[in-house]
């Protein structure tokens, strides 16, 4: 029976609080490098891969590949700069396609 790890790649003064709750930190400092980590650890026991916003939107077809697997699951996440809207609109869009409606942001009026 495998245990599974959670890791975060992403620039080091956004991830680096992530260690001390025992994930995986991969500090890089582009994406071309964090494209390098994201295939080693996917090969790996790894469920959840989380990744600053900013790469994810430079890796968006290695990141869609990635999520059409069971496993690693990969979640953009803002930086210590704050959001581009990237991860919650993934979550929008994941809970779209289960249930076919939007119960997250539906507007009423």
């Amino acid at each position: 029976m495998s245990t599974y790890k959670i890791g975060v790649i992403g620039d080091k003064d956004s991830i680096l609080g992530f260690k001390t709750l025992g994930v995986a930190i991969f500090p890089v400092v582009d994406a071309q490098a964090a494209l390098s980590i994201l295939k080693q650890v996917a090969k790996e026991d790894y469920a959840v891969l989380f990744i600053t916003e900013e790469l994810a939107q430079q890796l968006e077809e290695p990141i869609a590949e990635l999520n059409k697997r069971f496993l690693p699951v990969v979640v953009p996440i803002p930086n210590n700069k704050g959001t581009l809207g990237i991860g919650m609109s993934k979550i929008k869009e994941s809970v779209e396609k289960a249930i076919g409606a939007d119960i997250l942001f539906r507007k009423e009026g």
